[in-house]
């Protein structure tokens, strides 16, 4: 379980393909508080560590990606050098700051326009049909593992303003319009449908 609030910044040191998809990530967290088998948000997916090591800078960290995280997410995309955001795992007595997030994406949103408002950044998404009406004016949103607001709906296009410190502190400070982000849906979006549709 994750709330959305990116703690790292991490980079695709390695990629290869032995089945599934071994990925080694750099990040800054301490070496000795990565444990195997933890649970690491990455991009807002949730992966299993699988290995980890002290080498170099900071800490290094791998997980397996199948075939299916591959063909939901925009982890596909990834390349050496790439930058994802990252989030260890809630635990008892953490702050909530942002929503409660389980790491399992839902599909993939593009970012079809951005335009500077203030010192924030309007971006505009276009969700998969499928999840478009699960996000709502005021809701929260998970893209790419951050916690966001929609500030505005209009079919299945939605609009997050993203202030500087979000910029400045994960990956959004290089987002570009066509960029495919992982997204997952509110749970208690989720769950209000759910209760909505007829029981047969």
């Amino acid at each position: 379980m994750f709330t959305g609030i990116v703690t790292d910044v991490g980079e695709i040191e390695r990629l290869e393909h032995r089945g599934d998809l071994r990925a080694r990530v750099r990040a800054s967290y301490a070496p000795e508080g990565i444990a195997l088998g933890a649970s690491i948000a990455c991009d807002g997916v949730c992966l299993t560590v699988v290995d980890r090591g002290p080498e170099g800078r900071g800490a290094w960290f791998e997980v397996d990606i199948s075939a299916e995280t591959l063909s939901r997410t925009n982890l596909g995309t990834w390349a050496i050098g790439s930058r994802v955001n990252l989030e260890r795992a809630l635990r008892l007595g953490d702050e909530l700051g942002g929503h409660i997030v389980s790491g399992h994406v839902d599909g993939r949103a593009e970012v079809i326009a951005m335009a500077e408002e203030g010192d924030s950044t309007r971006v505009t998404f276009r969700a998969p049909a499928n999840l478009a009406r699960f996000i709502a004016p005021k809701g929260s949103v998970a893209l790419n593992g951050t916690s966001l607001t929609v500030n505005a709906v209009e079919g299945r296009d939605f609009g997050v303003n993203f202030i500087p410190h979000t910029r400045s502190h994960t990956t959004w400070g290089s987002a570009r319009t066509g960029d495919l982000v992982n997204i997952e849906i509110d749970t208690l979006a989720r769950y209000v449908a759910r209760l909505a549709e007829p029981v047969e």
